[in-house]
This record gives structure tokens, C-alpha cells and sequence, in this order.
């Protein structure tokens, strides 16, 4: 763990607050500009509003989360996306010395600063099922436009330095976001049942390969708040945890906090029509859809066991209970190999 992680949580906030507003100083044009924190999860994100209403994204990093090439990275990838795809994504601003990232140290800790253009709209609605529907169609077509880019630019993206998303860095020996076993709730029969499913998925994972028409750079956090619905239109935000893994698991991340609801089969179906619409996907890989999503179900226990804030909170420990239910109809579907 960094150091942030043994301290209190007033003076996390008090550390990203204050590397905000040092953030702003590398830009002139925002020298009166009001900050407002509108979200604490992984990073710190704020709203910024210059004299004349316009208004960006400030993000401040986790402090030991990204090196400062990793997040160079990113950056490269949304330019790029911006320039040779129709996708609409959030993009870096230069500061007055040409930079899009700087680094602020308070207490032998570095916290990195990002500006972003603003995007409006809205995240979807996880309650209104009919919308949310049509919306992963669109969803689904805009993933595989993702996709399709990467696999042009494989070549090209696979020296970029980012993180790796596979069983290792998500459930086995190093994972990113801590182990699941530490999750909230676990008692020893749960841990035996998970364990199993764990295992099953490792397997199927070994089998299904990493060819590069199935394993490259992907955004990686799709979920629902990561995406911002305007009229007919979706935009993407938070390339944060953008790395090199399954394309399928894209489809995982976009339904994260919602993979029990009972309209999870309709959300796939629809992203599965989008998706073909750019890319075919092969009997094979449809099948490994339920695997995905368990990995990053068990992921997000991990992730809600690591963390202090809002929505590991409200979720807790109920999350893990929902899981049961999903884990052992997994297990009923599937053998071990």
C-alpha cells in the first residue's frame, strides 16, 4: 500500500484539495477560476468554471496509483481516439509550459494534475430499464468502434506503459485493486464457494488466449458513471484505468454495481446487437461473456474492501451477499476443465 492509504480521510481531501488548486496556477487563462470537487472515488475530480462560465474537468490522481508516463499514455490514447475515431471522449488541456501533466508533492507524496475538456450529459438511468436498454446498443457499437482501433494501432499501442488487466491483476497472485478474499463479508463458506468459481474462470481464461483480435488496450471502467448520455449521443470519461486487456471485458465493467439485476440478460443482448454492427463476435466468445462479468463482480468486491468513499459505503458488504446468488449459478453453468 502507498502512504495514502494510512491516512485519515480529511487529509486525503485536504492534500487533493490543495494540489487543485496549485493545479489551476499552471494555467493563466484560470488564474480566478472557481474549483469544486463533484466526485472522490480513485482520484479526485473537480469542476472548474473560468470567469467568462466556461468550464473544465480537473482530475488529481490516486498518489501511487500511475507513474507520470502511464498517465502520458492515456493521454495519447484519447488524442488519438479524438483524431482517427467518431468516438466522443474528454480531452487533455496543455498548460502554460506545454505539459498536460504536473506533479505536486505534499509529505514525500506526489499527486498528478490533469485538465480536461467538459462534456455535457448525464450518466444513464440504472432504474429506468427501457432507456438503459436501447442505450447499451449504442453502447455496444461504440465499445467495438474501441476495439476496432485498437486492433488497427496493435502494433503501435502495445509500447504504450500501461497497466495489464488479466486473472493475475484482477483475482490471482497481483491484484490491482487488493484480493477479493479481503472483500466485506467474507466468511469461510463463501470463500470456499468463490474460491471454486475463481478457479473455473482462471481456467476458461487460459483456454480462451490473448490473441490480439481479442486482448489490447481498452478503456477498462465503462460503467454507468463513466458514461454521459446526450440526447441520442454517448460520451466517454475516465480513461483512468485504461490497460491492456480482454475486449469482453469492457462489456464486464458496463455493468458494474448491476450484474444481479433481472434485466442484465436484455443490457447484453442489446450490447451484443451494437457490438456485431462493427465487429462480429464468435459463438466462442458470447459463451465467455458470463466470465467476464463474474471476474470483474469479484474485482469489484475486492475494489469495495480496498477502499474508503461514497460508494464503497453504500454498497458494503451487501454487495458480496448479492454475489452468492450469481456465483453458484456460474458453477451450475460450468465444469471445471
Amino acid at each position: 500500500m502507498g502512504q495514502m492509504d494510512f491516512l485519515d480521510l480529511e487529509t486525503v481531501l485536504s492534500n487533493f484539495h490543495q494540489a487543485a488548486n496549485d493545479a489551476l496556477k499552471e494555467f493563466s487563462c484560470l488564474v480566478e477560476a472557481s474549483c469544486k470537487m463533484i466526485d472522490y472515488s480513485e482520484n479526485s475530480t473537480y469542476l472548474v468554471e473560468d470567469v467568462q462560465s466556461k468550464k473544465y474537468i480537473l482530475r488529481i490522481s490516486r498518489p501511487n496509483y500511475h507513474k507520470k508516463e502511464e498517465i502520458e499514455a492515456e493521454i495519447a490514447w484519447l488524442n488519438s481516439l479524438h483524431e482517427q475515431s467518431p468516438i466522443d471522449v474528454s480531452l487533455p488541456i496543455r498548460a502554460d509550459d506545454g505539459d498536460y501533466v504536473h506533479a505536486h508533492k505534499y509529505n514525500d507524496t506526489i499527486y498528478y494534475s490533469t485538465l480536461f475538456t467538459f462534456l455535457e450529459g448525464n450518466a444513464p438511468d440504472e432504474n429506468n430499464e427501457e432507456d438503459l436498454i436501447q442505450q447499451f446498443e449504442t453502447l455496444g457499437t461504440i465499445t467495438a468502434m474501441f476495439h476496432k482501433h485498437t486492433i488497427e494501432q496493435h502494433e503501435h499501442y502495445k509500447e504504450f506503459k500501461r497497466m495489464t488487466w488479466d486473472y493475475d491483476t484482477i483475482l490471482g497472485e497481483s491484484p490491482k485493486w487488493g484480493k477479493w478474499q479481503d472483500g466485506l463479508g467474507m466468511i469461510p463458506s463463501r470463500l470456499a464457494l468463490y474460491e471454486e468459481a475463481s478457479l473455473v474462470i482462471k481456467n476458461k481464461l487460459e483456454a480462451f488466449g490473448k490473441s490480439k483480435i481479442r486482448f489490447g488496450l481498452i478503456h477498462s471502467d465503462l460503467r454507468l458513471a463513466n458514461l454521459l448520455i446526450y440526447g441520442d449521443e454517448i460520451k466517454v470519461i475516465d480513461f483512468d484505468d485504461c490497460g491492456f486487456g480482454w475486449f469482453l471485458y469492457d462489456l464486464a465493467t458496463s455493468v458494474s454495481f448491476i450484474e444481479h439485476m433481472p434485466y442484465l440478460d436484455d443490457l447484453i443482448a442489446s450490447w451484443i446487437k451494437g457490438y456485431s454492427k462493427i465487429r462480429a463476435l464468435t459463438d466462442e466468445e458470447i459463451d465467455m461473456i458470463p466470465t467476464f462479468i463474474l471476474m470483474r463482480r469479484l474485482q469489484l468486491i475486492s475494489w469495495i474492501g480496498s477502499r474508503d468513499n461514497e460508494t464503497t459505503r453504500l454498497l458494503g458488504e451487501n454487495y458480496t451477499m448479492q454475489s452468492d446468488a450469481l456465483v453458484k449459478e456460474y458453477l451450475e453453468r460450468n465444469t471445471m476443465l
